[in-house]
């Protein structure tokens, strides 16, 4: 975490974006390290939203666009994850996409809003106010220590 937080804002950025695709990751680290050395909280929240939010819909782009075989190859997804996923979606609906921050449930819940081709602008705005929400929460207690 610390070559991300070397590179400041850009560090951020990538920590965020690729913490919601491929790699797992913890942009949280990073958003708390500029934190906490005096970064700007609201463009650094902002920041973290937009490449979280961007690797999302990279996986919804891969599932609107893709097959079960490229989410187990690529993006390392079993069968299984991808299941319980549309289970969620099943149960919860597209409200469930203000999950989409949860380790382990998000990511697949977004591949899975583009196999079953949610509106994109709903799918959106629902993953960019969870990310959203996420964000602010860490921030003010952060900057409360």
């Amino acid at each position: 975490m610390d070559i991300f937080f070397e590179y400041g804002y850009v560090g951020l950025f990538i920590s965020s974006f690729l913490a919601a695709t491929l790699l797992p990751g913890s942009s949280e680290i990073v958003l708390s390290l500029l934190l906490l050395n005096h970064s700007d909280p609201l463009f650094a929240v902002c920041v973290a939203t937009f490449g979280n939010v961007l690797g999302s819909v990279v996986n919804y782009g891969v599932g609107f666009r893709g097959s079960y075989l490229l989410f187990r190859k690529w993006l390392g997804y079993s069968e299984r994850d991808i299941l319980a996923a549309e289970q969620r979606f099943a149960r919860y609906g597209v409200l469930g996409l203000l999950l989409a921050w949860v380790p382990v449930i998000g990511d697949p819940l977004t591949v899975v809003a583009g196999i079953l081709k949610i509106h994109f602008g709903l799918f959106l705005a629902l993953v960019t106010v969870g990310k959203l929400a996420r964000y602010i929460v860490l921030a003010v207690s952060v900057l409360s220590l």
